[in-house]
């Protein structure tokens, strides 16, 4: 807090008089208004520093009319993806003096928009990071949470600045490295089907099927988390696939730990990718072929367009990132007959 010579705490009254101005001038002073004249700025902060005065977090919230915090809601907080999305937006967001309030929906498409809403009440704009929620709904949401900026969410028919990572793209790559390693039957390992980016990666296997037709494809039901992939295990064997793409990481990592328990060497008997690429995928034994998603980046490039909004400036454009593949030791030739 700040204090007078007194050792009370300094106010702005204070300030005011010893500077000569106003105590609307020392506000908009502290507050970075720069329609101040400089010579006079710089005199009010020069006594501000003598009485060790700053301008109390909740004064600045009212005198701006803003909490000066976001909110960003993310499908599952346990996965890392999404943690690294946050470590993006949160210090990207730190350096023009913001704060970020986390929501988590667990996967749950019917309390997006609740839990959307109840942010977006506490803060001055919102992410939403993946949202699961139906087309239909999220557009007719989208105005009541302005501004807001969606990640690994778009559409032609969306009002909101978007960033995401071609899922449709980087699942082809990987598709490709299993067949050209001897892989003909790969067995998919399928996301939330609420997950706008699982179809996408249904769709970039249908191309891969459409290009190799002598390749199957089959898709087993899966989900997003370690313990899922850890389920599906017997599912996989008992499906004759000698490839194995997963959804995500953490899908891949489960299945390598079912497998192993089970004594199924990967890659001599199977063949096992992610996606993602998340800090844990090259540390795996062995280490996971996967794609490389720039996901805190994806928070950073968020923080630039939401406070582009919240200045009244038009944000940069649209960005899609396309993932780039991981090669590692969970991966090798088909087994022989």
């Amino acid at each position: 807090m700040a204090r007078g010579a007194s050792g009370r705490p300094a106010t702005i009254t204070a300030v005011a008089k010893q500077a000569g101005v106003s105590i609307s001038t020392v506000s908009r002073v502290m507050n970075g208004n720069e329609h101040v004249d400089p010579a006079i700025a710089e005199r009010v902060r020069a006594v501000a520093s003598e009485l060790h005065y700053s301008a109390s977090p909740l004064a600045r919230s009212l005198v701006l009319g803003r909490t000066q915090r976001v909110a960003i809601l993310v499908p599952d907080l346990e996965n890392p993806t999404f943690q690294s999305v946050l470590r993006g937006l949160t210090h990207a967001a730190a350096r023009d003096n913001y704060h970020v309030l986390v929501a988590d929906s667990l996967e749950t498409a019917g309390e997006e928009g609740i839990l959307a809403l109840e942010a977006r009440r506490c803060c001055d704009a919102i992410v939403l990071c993946a949202p699961r929620m139906p087309e239909d709904k999220l557009r007719g949401l989208l105005p009541e949470l302005a501004p807001v900026v969606l990640i690994n969410r778009e559409s032609p028919y969306v009002p909101a600045p978007t960033l995401t990572a071609d899922y449709e793209a980087g699942i082809q790559p990987l598709a490709r490295h299993l067949y050209q390693l001897g892989h003909r039957r790969i067995a998919y390992l399928e996301g939330n089907p609420d997950s706008v980016s699982n179809t996408q990666r249904l769709t970039g296997l249908a191309r891969f099927r459409a290009e190799h037709p002598e390749a199957d494809v089959l898709g087993i039901p899966c989900g997003v988390t370690f313990e899922r992939g850890h389920a599906v295990a017997d599912a996989v064997l008992a499906s004759g696939a000698t490839g194995v793409l997963g959804f995500n990481d953490l899908v891949a990592m489960g299945l390598l730990s079912a497998l192993n328990e089970r004594g199924v060497r990967v890659p001599e008997r199977l063949s096992l990718t992610g996606f993602d690429d998340i800090p844990f995928a090259k540390y795996t034994t062995p280490p996971l072929t996967t794609a490389s998603v720039p996901v805190v980046e994806l928070g950073e490039e968020a923080w630039k367009r939401l406070h582009a909004l919240l200045n009244g400036d038009k944000p940069d454009h649209d960005l899609s990132f396309r993932p780039r593949i991981e090669v590692r030791g969970s991966t090798g030739p088909v087994p022989g007959p």
